[in-house]
């Protein structure tokens, strides 16, 4: 462990023989770029907030006071010019010797003479920080050991992220879409837990995902690995806005490894959905970028207060981050440990994907929940519900897709009855469905969102359809 100051990994020695370990994780594969290139792509969430469209009224009235403002600045300009040059002689003849006077009586002032003692303001760090705090070096040192960096193969090729150690035996924590579609997950340690002289891969462990959330966008990883320093654990209760907030993770890939950035919390209790999933999160201005999602917020001692989740993606914004608290992970990555699911959380027991607006007109559809898979032994199995229903009410709530079905179908508990409305060859018809307990994800590969182009043959069933609008919805 000697040697670690807490940055990336040393460089590769070509004629090493690459870890068993993980043989894919090597960057001499993709060759030695003239300029930096990240490696590989970053799994991360971007919230993308919606714009608003500014009023005719608005543009007229934003020309006009243009206008004004072009006017205001020539007359100023013409009078400032014959001030200057004296053309309406409005200074009087002792001008010269009153406005060198003053003028000399200006540059006699002594900075020093000011009530306010610049020569020592404290920093934004040292105002965001208690008293007791510990200084931001020693934090990173804490810290830096327990934050790992993630590695996965999927379809698309090798994408990073972060994660944070929870014990000395090897169980991570990470984002849920840190590792979506993905074959193989690796963890690579940082620089820490080697003698300095190390590559990447002799510190890259291959990984298990013991469960996932995306719910709640939490994973648990388990390596095999011991005597690990598991990141301490603070309460996000206590933290307050305007505090010091610092992240560490591995932005743009695992060259940049355990990479410190700092900042304030800069609001609680935000409410953002990003990919159809609504979180309640920190905001900060520490910066985050792609490759940080999974890593750690951390406050003025040395505690895990949150899990970097998602940044702003517009390049007109800076300083944008949100974090998921850690108060409200710990409940769900406990379960996850556990069960490898999040227990008491309703299930319908259906696949499928949603209805948009542009098939729903194209095909003369309703908008609504398209099903295409029905798990076996489910509630919806045993109420009659088929494979290309489209679900387009539940409990009497008109929905468009699945974010307003599960956001009626997640206020009840396992075990209620729901009453799901579906449109089936041209027909409205009424299902109960008893709800299960959900007890993990079902993957649908033929649905995989890479293929998008795919999904107008998902809707080949319905050519033939035809759809009234004003009648179909007339008895809600």
């Amino acid at each position: 462990m000697n040697g670690y100051n807490g940055g990336g990994y040393p460089p590769y020695d070509d004629n090493r023989t690459p870890s068993v370990q993980q043989p894919y994780v090597n960057r001499e594969s993709f060759g030695e770029p003239q300029n930096y290139v990240p490696q590989g792509m970053a799994h991360e969430y971007s919230y993308e907030p919606t714009g608003k469209k500014g009023s005719a009224g608005k543009k007229i009235l934003t020309a006009f006071v243009a206008v004004l403002g072009v006017g205001a600045i020539a007359v100023t300009s013409i009078v400032g010019y014959r001030i200057v040059t004296d053309r309406d002689g409005v200074f009087p003849a002792d001008r010269n010797d009153a406005a060198g006077k003053e003028v000399a009586d200006t540059e006699r002032i002594d900075p020093s003479a000011a009530s306010v003692n610049r020569s020592n303001l404290p920093t934004l760090e040292q105002l965001a920080a208690p008293e007791d705090a510990m200084k931001i070096p020693d934090i990173i040192s804490k810290l830096s050991p327990s934050v790992v960096g993630i590695s996965c193969i999927t379809e698309m090729g090798i994408a990073t992220g972060s994660g944070i150690i929870l014990s000395e035996d090897g169980y991570i924590i990470t984002n849920a879409h840190v590792i979506k579609d993905a074959q193989s997950i690796s963890v690579v340690l940082p620089p820490y837990y080697g003698n300095g002289d190390e590559n990447q891969d002799e510190l890259t462990y291959t990984a298990v995902n013991v469960g996932k959330d995306t719910q709640t966008d939490l994973a648990v990883l388990k390596i095999e690995k011991n005597d690990l320093v598991k990141a301490e654990i603070g309460k996000s209760a206590d933290v307050q806005v305007g505090e010091l907030a610092i992240v560490i993770g591995n932005p743009l890939g695992l060259d940049l490894a355990n990479t410190a950035t700092s900042g304030i919390i800069s609001a609680k209790d935000r409410t953002i959905t990003v990919e159809d999933i609504t979180m309640k999160v920190f905001q900060t201005d520490a910066s985050i970028n792609g490759g940080n999602s999974g890593g750690a917020l951390i406050n003025a001692y040395g505690q895990v207060v949150g899990i970097t989740s998602a940044k702003v993606a517009s390049a007109e914004v800076e300083g944008l981050g949100f974090a998921i608290p850690i108060d409200d992970a710990l409940p769900i990555v406990s379960d996850l440990m556990s069960y490898g699911y999040v227990t008491g959380r309703p299930s319908l027991g259906i696949t499928g994907a949603d209805v948009k607006s542009a098939y729903s007109t194209y095909y003369g559809i309703p908008q609504g929940f398209l099903v295409k898979t029905v798990t076996e032994g489910s509630g919806a199995q045993a109420a009659g519900l088929k494979e290309n229903d489209i679900i387009i009410a539940i409990d009497d709530t008109i929905i468009n897709g699945i974010v307003q079905l599960n956001d009626v179908k997640n206020k009840h508990k396992p075990g209620d009855t729901v009453t799901l409305t579906v449109y089936r060859s041209s027909r409205k018809i009424n299902i109960d469905v008893v709800l299960d307990e959900a007890t993990g994800e079902t993957v649908v590969t033929e649905n995989n969102d890479t293929r998008r182009n795919d999904y107008y043959n998902n809707y080949n069933d319905y050519d033939d359809y035809y759809y009234d609008p004003f009648s179909f919805f007339g008895g809600f």
